[in-house]
């Protein structure tokens, strides 16, 4: 069963209304059994691709992952990267920066964690959370230190345009991803990590407390993904509320993005070749 990903993506420059974007969508599967083989299938892919982009180490591939809380980045990061090689993935997840992180412009602390040529970076957050949750919460600027002046979120946007620019000049492919929940899903999950015991530890007051302002977030996001989105490194807005749906539709996007590289095995030259037919004769006495 094919997933058009292209309907998930928001076109450069598009006015996004997030309220139009549906949180569910008619699943891409036809069964649990049908919903593991198809995950299997396109994991097995993603390593394959993976192998290939280590092996040419000439492009570098950042996941970037964005969403309210429960929405199931984890789920994803979890279900969809299990069979990729961990000698060339990395993730690093964001919370509220560091005091020494203060310090720097609002872009260093995650350029740091750039992936390098040849590997998969995964960010569960990212530099957006400085045009998301300092937006929705402005009080969190005054700790850091902004010039006064122009705008200052299309100052930022402007940056991110810039970075993620360069990075796709030099060989580093991003895909953005906005898994779109429900408010009435995420108080669904809020409950279960409340009755299941195992899951306590998910569930903090300030998670209830962020709820209250919903609608400041939607509209942030709207905001940047309209102005951050472009064909080079496109946001995709994933419908959340059925983790099973969002796996296979991000482990396609993901696989779509590695194919559109067109890697292939480094071709050994006709002197190496013939190298390695003289170590293998040696070999096989």
């Amino acid at each position: 069963m094919k997933t058009k990903t292209k309907n998930f993506a928001v076109k450069e420059g598009e006015k996004v209304d997030l309220a139009k974007w549906p949180t569910a969508i008619a699943p891409v599967y036809k069964s649990p059994e049908h919903y593991k083989a198809l995950l299997e299938e396109r994991v097995a892919k993603l390593s394959a691709q993976q192998q290939l982009l280590y092996a040419m180490d000439r492009n570098a591939v950042l996941l970037i992952f964005q969403a309210m809380d429960a929405a199931g980045k984890d789920s994803v990061i979890k279900h969809v990267m299990s069979g990729i090689n961990p000698q060339g993935c990395q993730v690093f997840s964001f919370k509220h920066p560091s005091a020494a992180e203060l310090q720097h412009d609002f872009l260093w602390r995650t350029t740091r964690d750039l992936p390098e040529r040849g590997h998969i970076g995964i960010f569960n957050r990212s530099y957006y959370e400085e045009v998301l949750i300092v937006r929705v919460h402005p009080e969190i600027l005054a700790g850091e230190c902004v010039p006064d002046g122009e705008d200052i979120w299309e100052h930022r946007y402007r940056s991110i345009r810039g970075l993620e620019q360069h990075l796709h000049a030099n060989g580093t492919r991003i895909i953005k991803f906005f898994l779109h929940m429900s408010p009435e899903e995420q108080r669904k999950r809020f409950l279960a990590r409340i009755d299941a015991p195992e899951k306590n530890w998910k569930f903090g007051e300030d998670d209830v407390k962020e709820r209250k302002f919903w609608k400041q977030y939607m509209k942030a996001y709207e905001a940047c993904l309209g102005a951050t989105s472009s064909k080079k490194s496109p946001w995709y807005v994933v419908p959340a509320d059925d983790k099973k749906n969002t796996h296979l539709i991000v482990a396609q996007i993901v696989l779509d993005a590695l194919k559109d590289l067109k890697m292939a095995y480094p071709e050994a030259s006709p002197a190496r070749r013939k190298e390695l037919r003289a170590v293998r004769r040696k070999l096989a006495k």
